[in-house]
């Protein structure tokens, strides 16, 4: 059986945890940052974890990731 390929999407966006958890940066903070709040702003800062569901999408998209 052939190899499987990881999505080059999913590569740049996504890294995953020790404990085989999905990192993601936060959404809305590339550009129009004057018309969000500065909560907002503060609060996205750095990466946050994905939930269960979607990080069960993302690991089918890279199949040699860290389970």
């Amino acid at each position: 059986m052939p190899k499987m390929k990881t999505k080059s999407s999913v590569k740049k966006r996504f890294r995953t945890t020790g404990t085989g958890k999905i990192i993601v940066g936060y959404a809305g903070k590339r550009h129009m940052l004057r018309r969000r709040s500065k909560t907002m702003k503060r609060n996205a800062r750095g990466t946050q974890v994905l939930c269960a569901s979607d990080a069960k999408i993302i690991r089918s998209f890279m199949p040699y990731g860290r389970k």
